[in-house]
C-alpha cells in the first residue's frame, strides 16, 4: 500500500476528529451541573478574556447552555419572580448576555477573518498544485527542477489550512503530482537518494512521537495529537522504495493501538451513560410516584418535599446519560418534579383559602361578641358568650399575622362584658359565692373514698356532677382554672369512669358512660388535634425562621399519633370486655 494512500480506519477525516470533539464537549457539561448563575457567568467572562478564546466556541456555548437551564429552573421554582423589582436574578442575567453579545460578535468576526484565509489558502495550494504540474511537464534536467520542487513544497507546507470541504481533493492533488514527480522527472541519484533520506529520518519522528502518544494515559489527547501527526506525514515525500512499506507500517500499527485506545475509552463512556441513564430513570419513576400520591397533610407536604429535595441531590451527583437520551431523561424528571410543586401549590392555595373563611367566620363572631358586649342580660348573654367562645374553639386556624389580633379584638369583648357581669351580680347570681361552693364541693370529691362496690361509686358520681351543674356561673376570669380541677378530682376518684369530662353549662349528666364511649370520645379528640397540628406545620412553612415552631407541632403529632394507637387497642379490649 503506497504511504500517500492512508485508509479510513487509520485517519480520520477533519469531520470526524469534530464529531469526538463534540462528544469530549458533552462530557465535559458534567463539571458545570453544579455552579450557580454567577459562577458560570464568572467562569464565561474567564474564556472570552482568554488568549485562546476563539478556539473554545463549544465551551462557550456548553456554558452558555447551563447557565439558562439553571435560569428557567430558579425561575420555575420562584413563580413570583414577574418584574425588575423582585427579580434577583436579573442583573445577573443582564450581565450575562452582554458578555455574552461582546463574545458571538467577536467570534463571527474571527471566523470571518478564519474562512478568508482558508480561501486564500487554498487559492494559494491550487497556484502551487499549478506551478508543480508544469514543472513535472516539463523536460529538462533534474538539477534545474529540483530546486523550484523544493521550494514548492515548502511554499505548500507553509500556506496554512483550505476550507474543510476542499481538504481532501486538494491534497490527494497534491499528491498526485509530487509522487508523478518523483516518478517522471529524471533526477539526478544522488539528489533522490538525499531527498528520500530527508524524508525518512522525518517519518521516523513522527514514528517515534506517535509511538510515545500511545502511552499518554489521556487518550483523547492522544488521539487529536495523533491527527496532526499525519497530516504531518502527508506533508512530506516518499521514502526510499524498500523502506516505504516498512516506515509505513510502523506508523500505521502505533496509529492502531491509539485508535484502538481511542474506541476503548467511548466504548467505556457510553457503558457508564447507559448506567447514569438507568440511575436517572430510576429517580424518575421514584419521583413520579411521589407525584402521584394522594397527600392531605401539611407534615406529609414537607416529608415528601424532604424526599423531592433528596433525590433532586442525587440526580446532581450522576453524570451525563446517552447523548440521544439525556435531554428526554431530564425533561422526564423536570416535568414530575414541576407536577409535585404543582399539587402543592394547589394545596396550600386551598389552605389559604380555607384560612380566608376562617377568618371571615370568627370576624363574624367578634361582631357578635362586641354588639353583645353590653348586654345587661346577664344569663341569655353569658349563655351567647359560651356558645360564641364554643364556635370560635371549632373554627379552624387564619392567616398568622391576623391571630393574634383578631384574638385580642374577640377577648377583649368577652372580658368587657363577664368584667360588668361580675359586677352587677345580683345576690341570687352570687359568682364568687359560686366560686366558693365549687371549690368546697372539689373538696369534698378529693375526700371520697372509693369502695369496691363500682354501683356505689357510679352513684357517686352521678351525685358529685348534680351538685356540680346546680351550681351557677363562677367569675369568667375563674372558669377555666375551677373546670381543670373539677376534672383531676374526679379522673383521680373515678379513673374507670372518667367521670372529669369538661363540665357543660347549664346541662346536668346523663349518667355514667361506658369506659368505650369515653375512650372513643378521647380518640376523636386527639385525632382533631393531629388535624390541628399538621395545618399548623403547612402555615409555618410558608414563615422564615419557622424551624422551631415546626418541630415543636411535629413532635405534637408524633405523640399523639403514639396515644391514639394506645387508645384502639384499649378500646377494642373495651369491646372484648363488653361481649
Amino acid at each position: 500500500m503506497s504511504e500517500t494512500n492512508i485508509p479510513e480506519e487509520v485517519l480520520e477525516t477533519p469531520s470526524d476528529v469534530e464529531t469526538k470533539e463534540s462528544e469530549v464537549k458533552e462530557a465535559k457539561e458534567l463539571n458545570l451541573a453544579d455552579k450557580t448563575l454567577a459562577e458560570l457567568s464568572e467562569m464565561f467572562r474567564s474564556l472570552k478574556e482568554s488568549a485562546d478564546s476563539m478556539l473554545r466556541s463549544k465551551e462557550a456555548e456548553s456554558i452558555k447552555s447551563a447557565f439558562y437551564k439553571l435560569l428557567g429552573k430558579l425561575k420555575g421554582d420562584n413563580p413570583e419572580v414577574t418584574n425588575s423589582l423582585s427579580n434577583p436574578f436579573e442583573a445577573v442575567e443582564e450581565n450575562f448576555k452582554a458578555v455574552y453579545a461582546d463574545y458571538k460578535k467577536e467570534r463571527a468576526e474571527y471566523n470571518r477573518e478564519q474562512e478568508a484565509r482558508r480561501e486564500e489558502n487554498l487559492l494559494a495550494k491550487k497556484a502551487i498544485i499549478e506551478e508543480l504540474k508544469a514543472l513535472v511537464e516539463k523536460d529538462e534536467d533534474a538539477s534545474a527542477s529540483f530546486p523550484a520542487f523544493r521550494e514548492l513544497q515548502n511554499r505548500w507546507r507553509e500556506a496554512g489550512p483550505v476550507p474543510v470541504n476542499a481538504y481532501r481533493d486538494i491534497n490527494d492533488t497534491y499528491q498526485f503530482y509530487v509522487e508523478k514527480f518523483y516518478d517522471m522527472v529524471k533526477i539526478s541519484r544522488d539528489l533522490r537518494d538525499l531527498d528520500f533520506q530527508k524524508n525518512l529520518e522525518a517519518k521516523e519522528q513522527f514514528c517515534e512521537a506517535a509511538e510515545k502518544l500511545a502511552e499518554n494515559e489521556n487518550v483523547v489527547n492522544a488521539f487529536h495529537e495523533l491527527q496532526k501527526l499525519h497530516e504531518q506525514w502527508k506533508e512530506f515525500g516518499p521514502v526510499a522504495k524498500e523502506k516505504r512499506d516498512e516506515i509505513w507500517n510502523r506508523f500505521k500499527a502505533a496509529t492502531a493501538v491509539i485508535n484502538k485506545r481511542y474506541q476503548a475509552h467511548f466504548e467505556r463512556q457510553k457503558e457508564e451513560q447507559l448506567a447514569n441513564l438507568a440511575a436517572k430513570q430510576e429517580l424518575c419513576e421514584k419521583v413520579e410516584e411521589i407525584a402521584a400520591k394522594e397527600i392531605t397533610s401539611s407534615s406529609e407536604w414537607n416529608e415528601m418535599s424532604r424526599k423531592i429535595q433528596e433525590i433532586q441531590g442525587e440526580w446532581r451527583k450522576i453524570g451525563f446519560a446517552t447523548r440521544k437520551e439525556n435531554q428526554r431523561i431530564y425533561d422526564r424528571f423536570r416535568a414530575a418534579c414541576d407536577a409535585f410543586y404543582s399539587h402543592k401549590r394547589d394545596y396550600y392555595n386551598k389552605f389559604k383559602d380555607s384560612m380566608n373563611t376562617n377568618l371571615d367566620l370568627k370576624m363574624a363572631i367578634i361582631e357578635k361578641a362586641e354588639a353583645l358586649k353590653s348586654s345587661t342580660e346577664w344569663k341569655k348573654a353569658t349563655d351567647q358568650f359560651i356558645e360564641l367562645q364554643k364556635q370560635w374553639k371549632e373554627i379552624g386556624a387564619v392567616p398568622r399575622k391576623k391571630s393574634e389580633q383578631i384574638w385580642k379584638r374577640f377577648r377583649a369583648a368577652c372580658d368587657e362584658f363577664f368584667a360588668e357581669r361580675d359586677k352587677n351580680a345580683k345576690p341570687e347570681n352570687d359568682f364568687y359565692g359560686n366560686l366558693k361552693a365549687k371549690k368546697k364541693l372539689i373538696e369534698d370529691i378529693q375526700a371520697f373514698v372509693p369502695t369496691e362496690d363500682e354501683a356505689a361509686n357510679a352513684e357517686a358520681l352521678r351525685v358529685f356532677n348534680e351538685r356540680w351543674q346546680a351550681i351557677g356561673h363562677v367569675p369568667f376570669k375563674e372558669k377555666d382554672a375551677i373546670n381543670d380541677a373539677f376534672r383531676s378530682a374526679l379522673k383521680e376518684k373515678f379513673p374507670q369512669a372518667q367521670g372529669a369530662r369538661r363540665p357543660q353549662g347549664g346541662r346536668g349528666p346523663k349518667g355514667p358512660r361506658t369506659e368505650k364511649d369515653i375512650l372513643l370520645e378521647k380518640y376523636r379528640q386527639l385525632q382533631q388535634d393531629v388535624t390541628t397540628y399538621e395545618n399548623n406545620i403547612g402555615f409555618f412553612a410558608a414563615s422564615k425562621n419557622s424551624e422551631p415552631l415546626i418541630k415543636q407541632m411535629q413532635e405534637r403529632i408524633d405523640q399523639a399519633k403514639a396515644e391514639l394507637k394506645e387508645l384502639e387497642q384499649k378500646i377494642r379490649e373495651a369491646e372484648e370486655g363488653a361481649e
